[in-house]
């Protein structure tokens, strides 16, 4: 049985309060009896401000974690990058989340959010999500509140919610490192 009470040392690739709150959400059950310590760092993407594509946010997450894991010391650094695409079912929005610990990396992702055509043709034009969600609902900075999923499931979910169950589940291989190769 694993006593250790050191804290548990983490790097977000973000100072935005809602990845910050949601990675500290996520990995607080899951190390009962230690600290978490969440540190946000400013972390470029290296993919434009609104990812269009699955790929293109996948990429921004992964940019973001390595770039932490160069600048920084923790036991994980976790990046969450938000995006859209469109499928057979139409246009969405979804976050990757990026986890490295030690050589170990796992990269998970959020549930699918299903977006307007309205705003999504306003993202083609080059928009950020955030600010057409802003204008829609005449909001303040709602990506660092509930997000556009906040506003469409009228707060029965939120941006936080979505980014902290892709991380527990995106936590596993660290879990259970002998079932993923890890150990």
């Amino acid at each position: 049985m694993n006593h250790d009470t050191s804290p548990v040392r983490v790097l977000v690739g973000s100072r935005n309060p809602v990845k910050i709150g949601a990675v500290r959400n996520a990995l607080a059950p899951l190390f009962p009896g230690r600290l978490v310590e969440c540190e946000g760092m400013h972390a470029p993407s290296g993919v434009p401000d609104q990812p269009m594509t699955a790929a293109e946010t996948r990429e921004g997450a992964l940019n973001r974690m390595n770039f932490c894991r160069q600048h920084g010391d923790a036991d994980f650094y976790v990046a969450l990058e938000g995006g859209v695409d469109v499928t057979e079912d139409g246009p969405g929005t979804f976050g990757y989340v990026a986890i490295a610990s030690g050589d170990d990396v796992s990269v998970g992702c959020s549930a699918w959010l299903p977006l307007p055509p309205a705003v999504y043709e306003a993202l083609l034009e080059g928009e950020e999500l955030g600010d057409v969600m802003d204008r829609l609902f005449g909001t303040v900075n709602i990506k660092q509140q509930g997000g556009a999923i906040g506003l469409v499931t009228n707060g029965h979910a939120t941006r936080e919610s979505a980014y902290t169950q892709a991380m527990v589940l995106a936590m596993a291989p660290f879990l259970h490192p002998e079932l993923y190769g890890l150990a």
